[in-house]
């Protein structure tokens, strides 16, 4: 199946901030990524706030899509053990590869999104079988307030990959995903 237009741009504009920055992001320089003809990108996305809501979107969609996978291919979780080594098999995901030009781009949008409301209202978490798997474990385990205790650990391990992505490693310590895990059961 072809990707539209819109989509090959957006998917370009992710690998052009991923590998840039913010202020590698232009027009021009999603054109070239593409590899389409100059003027593409803005003849779909006329103003760079267009571009940038169009590229959060499909950072939106393309992580939406993991996590339902994430959560629909494996066997829930039986215990600490197992939901710590999922957390971990996650996170590495998103440190190496096209994960981590992924985790670029959406750090690079999480606080760009604090002077565009726009951006912060697409980027809200969503609900997804992922969530909905570390969520049912820790429901099934007793622990008060399962929706509150996923909510922080799922941030405080996003936490943990993008202290990764600054320092420059490709590998998440399973040791505090574990205490991590072990605290939002306690």
């Amino acid at each position: 199946m072809t990707k539209d237009r819109r989509t090959v741009l957006a998917d370009a504009a992710v690998e052009v901030l991923a590998d840039g920055g913010l202020r590698a992001l232009t027009h021009r320089a999603v054109d070239a990524a593409a590899g389409l003809p100059a003027g593409t990108t803005s003849a779909y996305f006329r103003t760079r706030a267009a571009l940038l809501t169009a590229l959060v979107r499909r950072l939106v969609e393309r992580d939406q899509a993991e996590l339902e996978a994430a959560g629909s291919q494996a066997p829930a979780p039986a215990d600490a053990a197992e939901l710590t080594a999922a957390l971990v098999a996650f996170s590495r995901a998103r440190l190496v590869g096209e994960g981590r030009r992924r985790s670029l781009a959406r750090y690079a949008c999480a606080v760009e999104s604090v002077h565009q409301p726009v951006l912060r209202e697409i980027m809200a978490p969503r609900e997804n079988r992922g969530r909905a798997v570390v969520r049912d474990f820790l429901a099934g385990q007793g622990v008060p307030d399962a929706e509150g205790r996923t909510v922080t650990l799922l941030a405080c391990v996003d936490g943990l990959v993008f202290e990764r992505l600054v320092a420059g490693g490709e590998d998440v310590d399973a040791e505090a995903v574990g205490r991590l895990v072990d605290a939002a059961l306690a």
